[in-house]
């Protein structure tokens, strides 16, 4: 709701015009406290990092912000109008454009579509009784497509969403909000599922948007993104804001001290050694045109790391461990056993877990109890008599994964979707422990996880391979695995290329052998 149209020039800082204020914001939930009297500026030209545990806040702001959400109390000033609260067509027209960690495509319409869509339903006021004019729409499209580097060519813009890999479609999204023009734009988690490449493509368009004068506001756990891109860390905790300030004042340590309210420990995870007994074993294992001749072998209590960019292979690698596709040729062994893994079931029946990356969209049952969530794998062991789901029985189930995993919540009984994505992530982990795998294959454990809630996650693996499962780590986030595995595979082009010791290992050794300009690295 519009307030006034004056400005107030004492409220500027020196140095670039400021584009939004908020002050004194709150947002309960209930009994739930969500933000206690939150104010920054955000000036235009400047990029600033939202940082924070999962359930912090951040979201709920920036979903104030974006107009998706009315605060409860406090003021949101844009350009020196004062708005009590905004809606989404009116944050848009205000130049405030808003990646979502799930992207918010429409996956059966078009690149071009999604990426045009928001300029003509701001020009047309929200309305949806107008025909799209498809040829502006290309236009548009292509326009900020060329900017974070995506294809131009026809062929892609009328492509369907939902048809492209996860990564192509958060450029898609952010290309969306390129296109705005926007004065602001928050990206909520932008590098979630880019790989080290498209990430440094994706820090040239912010420089890019920089120099044009547009504000940058990321929401990320990634505080070595954060470094790379400089700016202001503006941190929350427990729903204030506890600190802000030039991001190079500050040390990881400090940032994970004020996220956290704890210490939290950057070293190495892994100390354990595995076992000399063999788990799993790959020989020429090969998926269509995805990956070919991949041979090596797991032992008992080992954390294993693939990875890769995008397109070497090591997303379909998990997805065949997992029964999600079948392999071509080659053989796979669990315990000296063959196995033919032609569908999940299969992969569940031998004691195999799998963690996807996307845990939204291929994980969770959203709107389930968190403890339906955690049963969903085992229903038949949880059968009474009379083929019904034994309460008492998977609520002990539950609540023990539960305690084990320090998953924060009150009652297994509410929706999944009510937690954070570092419990989310739990929950989806504590699936795959019912079954009492053999083997847990995590795809991106952390993805769209805080910093407490990684160390958490971090810890719970290690125990796990301490009690002799076998972990496959599958991720891009480099020190995730020189932190947490024992020998890390790098995939290019299909293939298995190299092979490091993940204690002496560095992170350039990886990118550069990821990249195919590796030297000195050794070679399998």
């Amino acid at each position: 709701m519009f307030v006034d149209q004056s400005t107030d020039a004492s409220r500027s800082e020196p140095g670039s015009p400021v584009f939004l204020e908020v002050t004194g914001i709150h947002k309960r939930f209930g009994g739930v406290h969500a933000l206690r009297g939150v104010g920054f500026v955000i000036e235009r030209g400047q990029i600033y990092h939202l940082l924070g545990e999962n359930g912090c806040g951040k979201s709920t702001l920036i979903k104030i912000i974006s107009g998706a959400q009315p605060p409860d109390e406090g003021e949101i000033r844009i350009e020196g109008r004062a708005y009590t609260a905004l809606t989404p067509i009116a944050s848009l027209a205000a130049g405030i454009e808003t990646v979502y960690q799930d992207l918010s495509l429409i996956p059966n319409l078009t690149v071009a579509e999604n990426v045009g869509l928001t300029e003509q339903l701001v020009t047309a006021r929200g309305s949806l009784m107008r025909p799209l004019r498809q040829t502006e729409l290309n236009a548009t499209a292509a326009r900020a497509l060329a900017v974070v580097k995506l294809p131009t060519t026809a062929e892609f813009l009328a492509t369907p969403v939902g048809n492209l890999p996860l990564a192509v479609r958060q450029l898609v999204a952010i290309a969306r909000a390129i296109a705005t023009q926007a004065k602001l734009v928050i990206m909520d988690e932008p590098t979630t599922s880019l790989t080290r490449r498209e990430v440094d493509n994706l820090i040239r368009v912010v420089a890019d948007l920089q120099r044009d004068k547009v504000a940058v506001l990321f929401v990320t756990h990634k505080l070595d993104e954060c470094y790379s891109i400089g700016g202001q860390a503006i941190v929350f905790r427990d729903g204030q804001c506890v600190a802000q300030g030039p991001i190079e004042n500050y040390s990881k340590t400090q940032l994970g001290h004020l996220m956290t309210g704890r210490d939290i420990d950057a070293s190495r995870y892994r100390h354990a050694a595995a076992s000399d007994e063999t788990l799993l074993q790959l020989q020429g294992l090969c998926c269509r045109s995805y990956f070919r001749d991949v041979s090596f072998t797991l032992n008992k209590g080992e954390i294993l790391g693939i990875t890769g960019l995008m397109d070497s292979g090591r997303n379909e690698l998990a997805k065949t461990l997992a029964g999600v596709m079948a392999a071509s040729a080659g053989t796979l062994s669990l315990r000296g056993q063959p196995l033919k893994l032609s569908c999940p079931a299969d992969s569940i029946r031998n004691g195999i877990g799998y963690v996807p990356e996307d845990r939204l969209g291929e994980g969770l049952f959203l709107d389930k109890p968190i403890l339906s969530n955690m049963v969903a794998a085992i229903l038949d062991k949880l059968r009474t008599a009379f083929g019904t789901l034994d309460h008492p029985k998977a609520r002990s189930v539950a609540q023990e994964l539960v305690d084990e995993l320090h998953i924060a919540t009150p009652n297994v009984d509410l929706p999944v979707q009510s937690l954070s994505g570092g419990n989310q992530q739990r929950v989806l982990i504590a699936r795959w422990l019912t079954i009492q795998p053999q083997l847990l294959v995590l795809h991106g454990p952390t993805v769209g996880v805080d910093v407490g809630s990684k160390d958490t996650i971090y810890k719970a693996i290690q125990a796990l391979a301490g009690r002799g499962l076998g972990v496959i780590l599958i991720s891009d986030d480099l020190p995730e695995l020189l932190q947490n595995a024992d020998r890390i595979l790098v995939m290019r082009d299909g293939l298995v290329q190299h092979e490091f010791s993940a204690d002496v290992a560095q992170e350039d050794d990886l990118y550069r052998a990821m990249l195919g300009t590796e030297k000195g690295t050794r070679s399998v």
